[in-house]
């Protein structure tokens, strides 16, 4: 994990998503300094989540979808489009929890949990029945997030019954799209045969 936290970007992708992570960073200063303090604490929340693509190891393109859905939910909530546009709280939560879902697939593979991941050997039939239920779980963890914040800390938190199971629903939906990229697609990034490595492949095929 350490080795893939310190590498350097090659793609243009993984260029875009490592500048994605620095304009998290950003934006948790420039929220302290001119919006709430809650504004800041939901900004700082999403760092987490922007780091771990690179800690896990992941391909470009997918480490970008992570970082930009990641940054949209958190932002969406600052500028409270959840209220003001119809129909985002669902589109939301069904990309961020399919992609949150992946992330999480791919740590319970890492940590020798359960095997959910192509890269890993998995049987298709294998993301395909546990991601959905994954989904539903992280989706559950949120609802119960918001539930707290509008108890605790603001009634101002849109929380019912009806926008609940919406959420979970377009979760669940949201994981069923994740076991068939789980099942179907390589998310690891390649590794690199330079360095150490390669330098003693290289030498072996010269001196024979």
């Amino acid at each position: 994990m350490k080795e893939d936290f310190l590498r350097p970007p090659r793609s243009l992708a993984e260029w875009s998503a490592d500048s994605l992570r620095v304009l998290g960073i950003v934006g948790v200063g420039v929220a302290l300094i001119w919006l709430a303090p809650t504004d800041a604490g939901i900004a700082a929340l999403a760092l987490p989540a922007l780091m771990l693509p690179r800690v896990l190891g992941l391909r470009g393109g997918f480490d970008l979808a992570v970082c930009a859905t990641v940054l949209v939910a958190a932002w969406s909530n600052i500028f409270d489009l959840y209220r003001t546009i119809p129909g985002w709280d669902l589109v939301v939560h069904l990309i961020c929890t399919g992609i949150l879902t992946i992330v999480a697939a791919l740590i319970l593979t890492r940590a020798e949990v359960v095997t959910m991941t192509r890269d890993h050997g998995a049987r298709p039939r294998t993301p395909l029945v546990l991601a959905p239920l994954l989904a539903l779980a992280l989706s559950a963890m949120w609802e119960m997030v918001e539930w707290l914040g509008w108890a605790y800390l603001s009634d101002e938190i849109f929380v019912t019954y009806q926008d609940t199971i919406g959420d979970m629903v377009f979760g669940g939906l949201g994981g069923i799209a994740a076991g068939v990229i789980l099942a179907t697609l390589s998310l690891r990034r390649p590794r690199s045969t330079d360095g150490v490595g390669g330098s003693a492949n290289r030498s072996r095929a010269g001196g024979t």
